[in-house]
């Protein structure tokens, strides 16, 4: 305990700036979202509680998997599509603590943000340096849609957990990245851009290996050792377990084996298709004037999603960065359905907020504040906006 306490202490204390600046900007989301709510006679805590997916997951958590809606168009609900960790730490602080179902799912979300931003912090730390980590930091918090980082949603945890598991690749502590690999994989479907991020890093690494043998040269630093190898293949491993052997349970469950999870997803109308649905919704908001205006949006959003992407692959991205942007983006834009949810899906690829972290590492600290500080503003205006009205589905 001593020797980890002497390793996180000057770890969080270079954390501090991009964690309180975090803090600080989902604290004003969080009370423009309460001073609007209160305007309109409603509760910002049940909006972020006990809404659309937070309440798929406190049932989960009260009554387990089993539960399912059917609809009259004769679409079945499954609550076999969320993804079990978020539930089972919901009713694990129930069970401690006096906390409600939908109080413990707030309280993790909370938790988990800041681990979050920790990890993101951590990241471009290592990669670009302190001021460019903080800067990702707040970039990642006044995103339109931040305010689903204070929400009982998986978001949070699910990006904490893929960016500690990144960091660990990138210094590597193959182990330790395996295992938050595997809890990423219990906690979103999206955990498969992390698998593929520690066994992309995992494959290329061995190659570097075999190509340094071949050539005479010592191996990687961090294949120093002959028990390296081992933990790298053993991290490799860990890292697949978390989404398949929750895939090969609901398998088991629906009696579909390997398919069973699709077809829960089917009964949500969600699926992969390769954007053909999104295409064709984007295309179908041409067919009158003031829709067009949002058709257009919607390209330009995408269009961006891509420049930057292109912009951290010409920048040098470590390969399981863009292993893990790539995919986590892919699924969100190809997904089949819920077209509203892509911004909330995409959340978790910060990797892709790195280019623009640099731009303001790079510019005069009082310029980068007025930037960030303003953003800030407008994200949480829009956040109070968007869950008094049609929230995310």
């Amino acid at each position: 305990m001593t020797d980890l306490g002497t390793r996180t202490e000057p770890a969080l204390r270079r954390a501090a700036p991009a964690l309180l600046g975090y803090a600080a900007v989902r604290a004003l989301g969080l009370l423009a979202l309460a001073l609007w709510s209160a305007a309109r006679d409603k509760s910002a805590y049940t909006l972020l509680t006990a809404r659309w997916d937070a309440l798929w997951y406190t049932r989960v958590a009260e009554l387990g998997y089993g539960y399912e809606v059917r609809l009259p168009n004769g679409d079945v609900h499954s609550n076999l599509a969320f993804f079990p960790l978020l539930p089972w730490l919901e009713r694990l602080l129930s069970a401690t603590t006096p906390l409600s179902y939908a109080d413990a799912g707030f309280t993790v979300s909370l938790l988990a943000s800041l681990a979050a931003a920790w990890g993101i912090f951590a990241v471009a730390d290592h990669v670009y340096g302190r001021r460019a980590g903080v800067c990702a930091a707040l970039l990642y918090a006044v995103l339109p849609v931040g305010i689903v980082q204070s929400m009982a949603y998986s978001e949070s945890l699910f990006t904490a957990l893929a960016a500690w598991s990144l960091y660990a690749v990138l210094t590597g502590r193959w182990v330790t990245a395996g295992l938050t690999a595997c809890l990423a994989g219990l906690t979103r479907p999206v955990g498969l851009a992390v698998v593929a991020a520690v066994w992309a890093a995992g494959v290329a690494a061995f190659l570097r290996d075999r190509r340094a043998l071949d050539a005479g040269a010592a191996p990687t630093v961090t294949a120093s050792t002959p028990s390296a190898p081992a933990r790298r293949v053993l991290g490799m491993a860990l890292a697949s377990l978390g989404t398949a052997a929750y895939v090969l349970w609901v398998g088991h469950r629906t009696g579909r084996g390997p398919l069973g999870y699709l077809d829960v997803q089917a009964g949500w109308r969600n699926g992969f298709d390769g954007g053909y649905a999104f295409a064709r919704f984007v295309a179908d908001k041409f067919t009158s004037f003031p829709s067009a205006l949002a058709g257009a949006g919607l390209i330009v959003g995408v269009g961006l999603v891509v420049w930057l992407y292109v912009v951290c692959a010409r920048q040098g991205q470590p390969l399981p960065l863009l292993v893990y942007a790539g995919v986590v983006t892919a699924l969100a834009l190809c997904a089949s359905s819920y077209f509203g949810s892509k911004p909330r899906l995409l959340m978790p690829a910060f990797p892709l907020l790195f280019p623009l972290a640099l731009a303001l590492a790079r510019a005069r600290t009082r310029r980068s504040a007025t930037i960030v500080a303003l953003v800030a503003l407008a994200s949480a205006l829009y956040g109070a906006f968007w869950l008094n009205g049609s929230g995310p589905p």
